[in-house]
């Protein structure tokens, strides 16, 4: 099993690169909550809130993972060079669209980071109407 590191807020005394690396490597889920069974239901997971991760061949965010409690419903893999290659720093996005079908929603998002590993947000409750 890999280790799998978590988003954690920063006391204000610890320095800018700490909070950098975690941000970075961190997905976040941004999505509404509440949702209608049997209608598309857009989720968005972005990789860091305030700080981009490199781009390089060999340290580049690989793959962002969706899940609805334990079933995984939705993956994306990104090659090198997705956003530009080169070191540069871009935002790491995609917008899953799911079809609730149970009356709530637990989404959490895992990343992995061909460096420095797995990295899992803390769970989003949506409510789900019929």
């Amino acid at each position: 099993m890999p280790k799998i590191n978590r988003y954690q807020d920063i006391d204000q005394v610890e320095r800018e690169t700490r909070k950098d690396y975690i941000d970075r490597h961190s997905p976040f889920i941004q999505c509404a909550d509440r949702a209608k069974a049997g209608e598309k239901f857009p989720v968005t997971v972005t990789m860091g809130n305030a700080y981009s991760h490199p781009d390089d061949n060999d340290h580049y965010i690989r793959s962002i993972q969706l899940y609805n409690g334990q079933t995984l419903v939705a993956e994306a893999s990104f090659p090198p060079g997705t956003l530009g290659g080169n070191g540069t720093k871009g935002q790491a996005e995609v917008t899953f669209n799911l079809v609730p079908t149970t009356d709530e929603l637990s989404l959490t998002a895992l990343s992995y980071c061909t460096k420095h590993g797995l990295w899992e947000c803390d769970p989003v409750e949506v409510k789900v109407e019929a």
